[in-house]
């Protein structure tokens, strides 16, 4: 087998998960049913929805379960996985292993879990170790009614905790065999009205992350928190946690791959049908000069009927997808970051291309110096684009640097972001545009650092008619009014803006001899985004999912 640097994970709920290593499927304490509601407690309504059905999993090659409780051992999964699966293996501790033989599984398919290393593929191993829950308990035959699993890929080793708390055994068995890479803890932790309803409850998200210090976890997957009401733990809560304490590891939610590369940085792509100009963004990623530091490329596409997932895949993207009802600015660059793995986020929209080699280390540059956690480059029109817009460019993204240090302005369409900064604050999920801004905001609010880069030069293509430009701009007023309350823009300004912006660029355009073809094009662009901003800076409503959508896929 050889070493894939990428394992594709999908969470399952509660403490389980997929993971496809490159010739063998594994699948962790799979609950695929309603059994618990079915079977124990009625009013243990499940949250996270059913990902597929038992009977579909066809793909299982050795089957992890960690104890004998419902929601880890479940009698509505594991019978029709088994069967579905025929060259499935189930390694689990000796209460389960009974268990499985009442389900009918046949004793040559189950495997109890040894604490001695056993070898489940080429390069691929598997080790139980103990887990408490709440305690650490063994037979007479000093056998473990509940287990953790490590699995060790080429030389990375995976801890898959299931139900446990912490007991200083764990803690030294897992030194001993690590180091650890990544770590897979339960945050749901027990407290008295848990325990009243007869739940046990594990780790709480502060002792879990303490566990991960411990043992020197370079990343933490947080498990167990989104299956059932009175078990949860919010996503909002366990990132909050994360901020505060500012561990040594990576915290990562829903994740849908682990990465062994040692990525030093990733790009994150926006998409929707960026085939026009997504090659020669990639080729020009390709040719940057860094140094030889390791990156991977993260493209998030949110529906593109066009060639841009062929152009991705061409090169080698990783490509995640985002439907309509999900996406929105903030939220499909969180997936991205989510799912990366580098040290600095280098985010770029799907239609800049950087104008020289040099663009991503001077874009990277202050954050590698320790001079700033964010930092955003020049942007300047092609040849083709609006004369307006290129005249914003120039305003916005000039030539030296004129960016104050308490200044928010930033724009992820040319940016790089470090990435504890991005983990610290995440980007808002909700705001109709600015969210760079928006999260610069809170930043700088803590004594953050954002820098501009010149030197740092994209293209920026824009293709927009100017029903788009007007929409453009009044969904990043909308935006604004979040981010700066304060700033309203009257009918009087509005009007005086339309004047004074196209007396402007009519100027410019006579100097730069070509007033008479661009008279017109300056009027409509600029009577539709001072428009556009006073519609924006006036809308008060909640928007309606269609007008979200207006805003969020303006190319539709």
């Amino acid at each position: 087998m050889n070493k894939i640097p990428r394992v594709p994970l999908q969470i399952l709920g509660q403490s389980g998960c997929k993971l496809q290593f490159p010739s063998c499927t594994i699948y962790l304490d799979p609950y695929l049913s309603n059994s618990v509601q079915e079977l124990d407690s009625p009013d243990l309504k499940r949250l996270k929805s059913i990902p597929f059905l038992p009977e579909n999993v066809i793909d299982a090659d050795k089957v992890l379960i960690t104890h004998e409780h419902i929601d880890h051992c479940d009698p509505h999964t594991i019978p029709k996985l088994a069967q579905a699966s025929p060259q499935a293996k189930f390694i689990c501790p000796q209460p389960v292993y009974l268990k499985l033989i009442e389900w009918g599984i046949d004793k040559s398919r189950i495997i109890v879990a040894s604490e001695v290393w056993t070898e489940l593929d080429k390069n691929l191993s598997l080790l139980a170790i103990p887990a408490a829950h709440p305690d650490i308990l063994r037979d007479k035959n000093g056998n473990l009614a509940c287990v953790g699993y490590l699995i060790k890929y080429f030389d990375e080793v995976i801890y898959l905790a299931g139900d446990t708390c912490v007991k200083q055994e764990i803690i030294d068995t897992l030194v001993a065999q690590g180091p650890i890479h990544t770590a897979f803890l339960p945050v749901n932790e027990h407290n008295f009205f848990r325990g009243r309803r007869g739940i046990i409850g594990n780790m709480s998200v502060r002792e879990a992350f303490q566990f991960a210090e411990e043992i020197k976890a370079k990343q933490v997957v947080a498990v167990h928190w989104d299956m059932f009401a009175i078990n949860s733990v919010e996503p909002e809560e366990i990132r909050l946690i994360h901020k505060l304490l500012n561990p040594n590891f990576t915290l990562l939610i829903n994740p849908s791959l682990l990465n062994f590369d040692p990525v030093r940085i990733s790009f994150i792509i926006r998409t929707l049908n960026e085939a026009v100009h997504l090659g020669e963004l990639l080729q020009s990623i390709k040719d940057q000069k860094i140094d030889d530091l390791e990156y991977e490329i993260i493209l998030v596409d949110s529906g593109s009927t066009d060639d841009t997932l062929q152009i991705a895949e061409s090169y080698h993207c990783h490509i995640l997808h985002i439907s309509r009802d999900e996406f929105s600015f903030g939220r499909s660059l969180n997936m991205g970051c989510e799912a990366a793995s580098g040290d600095i986020l280098v985010i770029i929209s799907g239609h800049c291309v950087p104008t020289d080699q040099n663009w991503l280390q001077n874009l990277c540059q202050p954050i590698l110096d320790d001079v700033a956690e964010y930092t955003y480059g020049r942007q300047i029109g092609a040849h083709n684009s609006q004369f307006s817009e290129c005249q914003i460019f120039l305003k916005y993204y000039p030539e030296k640097d004129n960016h104050l240090d308490h200044d928010f302005f930033c724009n992820n369409a040319n940016a790089a972001i470090q990435r504890s900064a991005w983990e610290a604050y995440y980007f808002d999920e909700h705001i109709t545009g600015l969210e760079d801004m928006e999260l610069a905001k809170r930043l700088i609010s803590n004594e953050g650092r954002v820098r501009y880069v010149p030197k740092s030069t994209v293209i920026h293509y824009h293709a927009e008619n100017w029903a788009q430009v007007k929409r453009r701009f009044e969904r990043e007023a909308i935006a604004l009014k979040k981010i700066m309350p304060q700033v309203h823009v009257s009918r009087f300004d509005t009007i005086r803006y339309i004047f004074s912006s196209i007396f402007n660029d009519w100027r410019c355009a006579w100097q730069e001899k070509v007033w008479s073809e661009k008279a017109c094009e300056i009027v409509f662009y600029r009577w539709n985004q001072y428009f556009g901003a006073y519609n924006g800076n006036h809308e008060h409503r909640e928007l309606s999912r269609k007008e979200k959508e207006k805003y969020f896929f303006p190319y539709s």
